[in-house]
């Protein structure tokens, strides 16, 4: 979950993929991280989700804003 923080905080937003299978974008603006109770919370255009975060189970960069 840790590793998720910091590379929010590195690139702006992450796409990640549950042990379930779903899958979810994080914003830096929209997404917290409480460590002690191991949940990320974060605003969807449709609801606001709160996940284990222990169930992250892949993430990458979101590439709609690649480097140049």
């Amino acid at each position: 979950m840790e590793i998720i923080q910091e590379q929010l905080k590195r690139w702006g937003e992450v796409i990640v993929r549950t042990t379930s299978g779903q899958v979810f974008e994080f914003h830096l603006g929209d997404t917290t991280f409480d460590t002690a109770r191991r949940v990320i919370t974060f605003r969807g255009p449709d609801a606001e989700y709160v996940i284990d975060g222990d169930a992250i189970e892949s993430f990458k960069m979101h590439w709609s804003h690649p480097e140049g």
